[in-house]
């Protein structure tokens, strides 16, 4: 069963409810979801209340700011050890999990759970590890994570690792195979987010499937310089950054060396430490279940003219007129070169459309150009600002206010609407194509922040698995 590491994966030992568990007040969304909704996460308080939960072993990012923190993160790690010993789980099975996701859009999302090695993972952007981010990693993000996992008991993933997995043998074909046994469970998710079931994971037979469906996909990933591009980080990539800085942290104080490249060697006797493996679910980038779907953008306080010149020049495009939304909708949904423009001018709407030869994912290629654009005109604002405060302070908070700022939106019609206000530009990007995904990140490294979404708030992992960590 260890004939996995070559891929950068393990067999865990996984933790699962006893028997007698309420699994739908056990199993909870992943943290860094609604978190703008503490009424949301009221409610789940509300369902898992006196019971065994995931919910309570976890930090909600909704609550990361609050005064009472660390006094949060004591009660959680406190209750990963009462778990541990008062018999919340039944006896580890050493198997990897086949699980379908029934979201409630009736959607099934399959995967499949493993305990991924942190030495094959790096989030750096030139990395050339087997597993790699997908989007720019922020690192203030991750010290206040690794007070959560430092030291903690257990560990439940909300981490998914994406596959480049056309043919679908890695995850598809194993769940063919382990459905003719039982489930190992089964259960409705809280706030009608609708269902999961999982599958063990565990004889010769179906483990030498996953090691054969890995060796193909690592060939396919493996570019001209040598360098093989296995997985890529979808959900959960501070999560699993957090866990390699642990680690790192966890190997010097014990006595690893730091070489000359900030490679941290491992040192003798922790070479299969728990803290060496993360768990994780992989899900093929291919899977019907999947929705990828595109970030847009949209501009507050901005000449819609000037961008759409900067944009096209920038991007060597061209613009044209659309007459309608859906016109300038279906021909940006068309082609994964397109971008279009909404914005307002004499009291009616103006759809542009701007047509470019990008075949890359056109999200790594538009945000630099914006980010340049954003911040020249920022910078115009400020100077214009201290300019009119020589002569008059309050005249230089009114321009201060209108300096130019962007948002992420999440559907077109949220982009349609924004984009029809004054001074406001949205920006339509063309759909995520899941071909070029790899290639692209292969290429260019990190996609930039805020470039794709994998279904919606409600279809994000729960937690459900457990392993020992610390």
């Amino acid at each position: 069963m260890e004939k996995l590491n070559s891929y950068g994966l393990k067999v865990p030992e996984i933790l699962l409810p006893a028997d007698n568990t309420d699994l739908k007040a056990w199993a909870v969304i992943a943290c860094d979801q609604y978190t703008q909704d503490r009424e949301y996460w009221r409610r789940c308080e509300k369902t898992a209340e006196n019971k065994p939960s995931t919910l309570h072993i976890i930090l909600p990012e909704v609550y990361l700011g609050d005064a009472d923190k660390q006094e949060r993160i004591e009660k959680i790690h406190a209750s990963m050890k009462e778990y541990i010993e008062s018999n919340v789980f039944s006896e580890p099975k050493k198997c990897l999990i086949y699980i379908e996701r029934t979201t409630a859009y009736k959607r099934i999302r399959k995967g499949l759970v493993t305990a991924l090695d942190l030495e094959a993972y790096e989030w750096e952007p030139d990395s050339k590890a087997l597993v790699r981010a997908t989007e720019a990693t922020i690192v203030e993000r991750i010290p206040p994570r690794m007070e959560i996992r430092r030291g903690a008991p257990l560990e439940s993933p909300h981490i998914m690792l994406l596959a480049n997995d056309s043919a679908k043998e890695l995850v598809e074909k194993t769940g063919e195979t382990v459905k003719a046994k039982a489930p190992t469970y089964s259960t409705d998710l809280m706030e009608n987010s609708g269902s999961i079931m999982g599958w063990a994971v565990d004889n010769e037979e179906e483990i030498a499937h996953v090691q054969a469906a890995l060796e193909t996909l690592k060939k396919d990933g493996t570019s001209a310089d040598g360098s093989t591009f296995l997985f890529a980080v979808g959900d959960g990539n501070h999560s699993l950054a957090t866990a390699k800085a642990v680690w790192n942290e966890f190997k010097l104080k014990n006595g690893g060396k730091k070489d000359e490249n900030g490679k941290i060697s491992i040192p003798a006797g922790f070479e299969n430490h728990n803290a060496r493996f993360a768990l994780v679910e992989i899900v093929n980038i291919y899977d019907d279940g999947l929705t990828f779907e595109p970030i847009h953008r949209v501009l507050f306080n901005t000449d819609a003219e000037l961008l759409t010149k900067t944009i096209c020049k920038k991007l060597e495009g061209t613009a044209e007129l659309c007459e309608t939304e859906k016109e300038l909708n279906d021909k940006v949904s068309a082609s994964k070169g397109f971008i279009g423009i909404v914005t307002q001018k004499a009291s009616k709407p103006v759809y542009t459309l701007i047509r470019t030869d990008i075949t890359d994912l056109m999200v790594s290629k538009l945000q630099p150009v914006l980010d340049d654009f954003l911040k020249t005109s920022q910078d115009s604002a400020i100077n214009v600002g201290n300019s009119v405060n020589s002569v008059n302070s309050a005249n230089c908070a009114a321009t201060s206010a209108q300096k130019p700022e962007i948002d992420y939106i999440h559907g077109s019609d949220e982009v349609f609407r924004l984009g029809k206000k004054e001074n406001t530009v949205g920006i339509l990007l063309p759909p995520i194509a899941k071909e070029s995904f790899f290639s692209t990140i292969a290429g260019n490294g990190p996609l930039p922040r805020k470039s794709f979404s994998m279904g919606e708030a409600s279809e994000k992992r729960f937690y459900f698995e457990c392993r020992a960590l610390f």
